[in-house]
């Protein structure tokens, strides 16, 4: 009986030990798994942001060349207008030409360009400012994640690091759109 007695005892110990390394293996694979997750939700709070920059760049550009396009349209309609008048004293014929322009161009309306590009710009800053503000949280999420004990150990031999991100400098790029309506 003895005997075996003597054999239960290493198997029950060996089945612990593997049982030990399973949990720290599966421990860690979950750690990694989920620092995988937060780092790749940081790479899509971070792109994103480059998103919507890309979209102010494009924007600005169309829909300043679309007012200025509605601009010119207008200009030429009232100097059209202004010709009619100066052409002839005749309050007919100045009613007559006024019609004919009215006819042709129904709706003067760039100030309505002008409100649609502010709001355009304003939608657009407002998107680019509520993802800078993901990508903080995603970034401070992924690093408090990292910065856990006992995580931390296992993730900094994996290549883990806390990742470093800057606040914004108010300083304007050299590339930054401006005086747009300049020709």
């Amino acid at each position: 009986m003895n005997s075996k007695t003597n054999w239960k005892l290493p198997l029950i110990v060996g089945a612990g030990v593997i049982a030990v390394i399973l949990l720290c293996i599966f421990g860690v694979q979950s750690s990694q798994n989920k620092a995988i997750a937060l780092e790749e939700q940081v790479n899509t709070a971070s792109s994103d942001i480059k998103v919507q920059e890309k979209r102010r760049v494009d924007l600005v550009y169309n829909l300043a060349d679309t007012v200025k396009q509605y601009d010119k349209h207008e200009a030429e309609t009232l100097t059209a207008i202004v010709d009619g008048r100066g052409s002839t004293g005749d309050i007919e014929n100045v009613t007559t030409a006024i019609t004919a322009v009215s006819e042709a161009y129904p709706e003067l309306k760039s100030n309505e360009n002008y409100k649609q590009l502010m709001n355009e710009l304003s939608m657009t800053e407002n998107l680019i400012a509520e993802y800078r503000s993901n990508y903080n949280k995603q970034i401070k999420e992924y690093n408090r994640y990292v910065r856990k004990f006992p995580t931390r150990t296992f993730l900094n031999m994996l290549g883990y690091e806390v990742q470093t991100y800057t606040y914004l400098d108010y300083k304007a790029p050299v590339d930054a759109p401006q005086d747009l309506f300049k020709d």
